[in-house]
Parts: structure tokens; C-alpha cells; sequence
């Protein structure tokens, strides 16, 4: 925790009512401000406490104060260090220690994740009958049996997929974990909208964990690991422009080159890889694709890792209201967080669940037609907070609504839940020869971003998910 960056908090307030703890509970300890102050107690030679580690275990980690600070307070530096700290001197309950080893060994592992499917299948039609027993053993694994989704048919993604029409861009795309196992269709789709616009799309196979879990819960040299891991695949891909759908693994990815600053070779090879959230992207690249009419509302739910961490809030509105004869809604307290924030539903299950309710409550209370959410973690919280209360909210993500107008779909396709069946590979997402110098890129589409050649990447002949 750097004494410096503490000193830039000068304790106004503005912070607090953007705070989602301090709006739960009103306690000054739990707000950003008041976590500032346990810091510098703790730099000044306090010792870490076990009730300071609980205040720092119960920030979200949603960056709102960020946005909301005045002053340009480090809210996110500070907190990412606090979590280190704790993860270094505080020793944790038996049982807290056997749930995180649980979590980090599972969810930064599509593998492991994808051998959940069956046994999620399984659970879906017990799930209920089954949460009493898990509340009594511990409400943290009531909170993860209760947020799975329904299992998804997997889908199966070539290694590269070939622009339509001329080429104007090549970008690598980033899988992740939860959302390539969970909510396949989201890939695909960003991958289709992605070549539809004029992009060749190189998926490199075998990708892992992007780090963001780890580097949110304190873990940094693991997310380190993860981190390494994900630029040596982009580079070896040949692509130096890689596109993420997903919030809270796009802000993560976005400060590689910080997380791997005490090894300047590789802060280096960080920089050299530009990692762009999908919208972002897309509102910089410009529309080529035509857009057919999709007569539907839509209700847009702000991801905080998207919102505050990067600064996304236009680009994804822009990109849904040019959708012909679709009616884009806001949320009522756009701001504030649902209560997902990576691993904090799983860790602080109480919390989250009362902040899930009420942004389900402000969704159903908009009335659309259908969510979108950019982020996993928060399509399963709302999703699982509105089938607490018995309703139904159909989640979908911006590039699926993008997708579903590029190719004249019916709006059915977004709000009609999907049915799992076996894997498959989708005949829109052909893989593309891969050639040993690219295609002349159209030369009417400037230098924009993604340019270069992925010809030489070794993504060969084999296919990844």
C-alpha cells in the first residue's frame, strides 16, 4: 500500500454514497474512505487485524468510487494491494481456506469448468430441494449452486475465421474461462459480428485464465502466471490488437503491463499488446456490415469493470441504438453494482445476494423485452436474483443483439431461452485458410485498429473452443 497514493484521499465524502457496502450498512469502515484509513492505520505499523481484513474481504472491488472521487484517488491500486497484503499475513478460518482453494482451483480452469457440465445438468432439477442442506453446511456453496446457469450447448470456434469482404482489421480474441463454458453463444457471436465488419478472427486454441480473478482477490502472483501465459498465446498467434467480451477480464488484461512492472522484459511485451473491450473496439473500427431491423427494447445494464475500470459507457448504447427499430431503456441506479464482482457472490453471499436483489428489481421495473449485460459474472447474479423471486429475466450480450441484426435474425432468437444439446460446430464460423502473407487490407479503411498480418500464427489446423 503506497503511502502516497493514501494521501490523495482527503476524506470529502463524494465516495460514499457510490460506495454499494456503505449504502447496505452505513458504517464508515466499510466505505472507501474509511478503508483508506485502515490502510494508512496499517502503514503506519498497525497490525492487520483480522476485523481490517474483513472490511477489505467486503469491498466489491466495483470501482464506483473511482468515478465518483474528486480528487483522483488510486482506489483500485490501493485495494488490489490491500487484498495482497491480506493474502500474506492474514490467516484465514479453516473453512474460509478450503472454499478460496476450492474457487481458484476451478474457476481459472476451462477444463475443470467444463467437466462441471454434466454434474450441472444433473443438478438443475434438484438445485431447489437441495439449498436448504447447503445453507446449513455453508451459504457459500447454497451461492454457487445457486448462480450456475442453465447448461449451454457448447460451441465449437475455428482457430481463425476469415473476414466478409475486404479485410480492414486482424485481432486476436480472448475466450476466458467462465464465458467460453457457460455462455458459448457469446463467443460465437463476437466472432461472427467481429468478421462481419471486416475482421479476420484468430482464436488461438488452449487459451487459459486471462488473471483476473486471481489479481482481484489479492493473488498476484498467480495472476501473474495467467498473465505471462496470455501474452505468450497472443504472440505467438502473430496479432498484436486482442479483443475481450467480457468486463471484468478486459480491465484486467488492460493493466498487464502494470501487474509485470518488476520485470521490465515482460511489462514490455504487455505494452506491446493492445487489449480492447468489444464494443470499444467496434465504436473505433466504424460499421461496414448493414443492420437490419430488430424491433425490440432493450434494457443496458452497466458492468463495473466496464463502466468505472475502463470508462466504457457510450460505446455499447451507440452500438445498440443504431440498431434499426430497437429501443434501448436505461436501468434506474445504472451505477451500482449488482453484487457479482468476480468472486465476491461466492465469498460474501449475503451482500451479494441483497445487492442482486434490488438490481433484478430495478430491471423488471424498466419492462424491456431483454438485458444486456457485458459481463458473465452479472448476467448469472440478475439472472439468479430475479428466479429467487420467481421472474425471469432473458440476459443477452451486446455483440448477441449485434449479431442477431447483422444476419435479419428475429428478436425470438435473443429472448427464447437456449436448449442444451450435444457440441456442435456453427456453419456461420468457418474456419479460414490460414495463408502465409494476409490479404491486402482495404486501403479506403485508413490505419485503424488491429492492422497487421496473423499469417505466421501457429494456430495450425486444430480447433478451439
Amino acid at each position: 500500500m503506497d503511502p502516497e497514493l493514501i494521501k490523495d484521499c482527503v476524506h470529502c465524502g463524494f465516495c460514499l454514497p457510490a460506495c454499494p457496502t456503505y449504502t447496505l450498512w452505513g458504517e464508515e469502515m466499510d466505505s472507501p474512505r474509511g478503508r483508506i484509513h485502515l490502510m494508512k492505520q496499517h502503514v503506519e505499523g498497525t497490525p492487520l487485524t483480522p476485523e481490517m481484513a474483513g472490511h477489505f474481504d467486503a469491498c466489491l472491488g466495483c470501482m464506483a468510487c473511482v468515478t465518483a472521487c474528486p480528487s483522483g484517488v488510486k482506489y483500485d491500486v490501493l485495494i488490489e494491494s490491500a487484498r495482497a497484503e491480506v493474502e500474506r499475513v492474514h490467516e484465514r478460518p479453516p473453512a474460509d481456506r478450503a472454499f478460496r482453494a476450492l474457487v481458484f482451483s476451478l474457476f481459472p480452469y476451462p477444463r475443470r469448468l467444463r467437466a462441471l457440465r454434466l454434474p450441472l445438468r444433473l443438478a438443475e432439477r434438484i438445485t431447489p430441494r437441495l439449498r436448504p442442506l447447503l445453507e446449513r453446511l455453508d451459504p457459500r456453496l447454497a451461492a454457487m449452486a445457486e448462480l450456475a446457469p442453465p447448461v449451454a450447448r457448447p460451441i465449437w470456434l475455428p482457430p481463425r475465421i476469415a473476414a466478409r469482404g475486404r479485410r480492414r482489421a486482424v485481432v486476436g480474441m480472448l475466450t476466458g474461462c467462465v464465458q467460453a463454458e457457460f455462455f458459448p453463444r457469446v463467443n460465437a457471436a463476437t466472432a461472427r459480428v467481429l468478421a462481419m465488419e471486416g475482421c479476420d478472427v484468430v482464436i488461438p486454441p488452449g487459451q487459459g485464465c486471462c488473471g483476473a480473478l486471481s489479481v482481484h482477490s489479492g493473488r498476484a502472483e498467480e495472476a501473474a502466471r495467467f498473465a505471462r501465459r496470455t501474452i505468450e498465446t497472443f504472440e505467438r498467434a502473430g496479432v498484436d490488437t486482442v479483443i475481450v467480451n467480457a468486463a471484468g477480464c478486459g480491465s484486467s488484461t488492460k493493466e498487464y503491463a502494470e501487474l509485470l512492472s518488476a520485470d521490465p522484459a515482460w511489462a514490455g511485451r504487455a505494452g506491446a499488446l493492445r487489449f480492447l473491450d468489444f464494443a470499444e473496439f467496434l465504436a473505433e473500427l466504424g460499421p461496414a456490415a448493414e443492420r437490419h431491423p430488430l424491433p425490440m427494447t432493450v434494457a443496458y445494464h452497466d458492468a463495473c469493470h466496464l463502466a468505472h475500470a475502463q470508462g466504457i459507457r457510450a460505446q455499447p448504447r451507440a452500438l445498440l441504438g443504431a440498431v434499426p427499430g430497437l429501443e434501448l431503456r436505461e436501468v434506474p441506479d445504472a451505477a451500482m453494482c449488482c453484487g457479482s464482482a468476480g468472486t465476491y457472490n461466492l465469498f460474501q453471499p449475503e451482500a451479494a445476494r441483497e445487492l442482486g436483489d434490488r438490481k433484478a428489481e430495478q430491471v423488471l421495473t424498466v419492462g424491456a423485452d431483454l438485458l444486456v449485460s457485458a459481463n458473465p459474472g452479472c448476467t448469472m447474479q440478475i439472472a439468479s436474483a430475479a428466479r429467487r423471486h420467481g421472474e425471469h429475466v432473458q440476459v443477452a450480450h451486446t455483440a448477441e443483439v449485434l449479431d442477431a441484426s447483422l444476419r435479419a435474425l428475429s428478436p425470438k432468437t435473443l429472448t427464447r431461452p437456449p436448449k442444451p444439446s450435444t457440441p456442435r460446430s456453427d456453419p456461420s464460423l468457418e474456419p479460414a485458410p490460414i495463408p502465409a502473407s494476409g490479404p491486402a487490407l482495404d486501403p479506403a479503411s485508413g490505419p485503424g485498429p488491429g492492422r497487421g498480418d496473423a499469417g505466421t500464427g501457429t494456430v495450425g489446423g486444430e480447433r478451439a473452443r
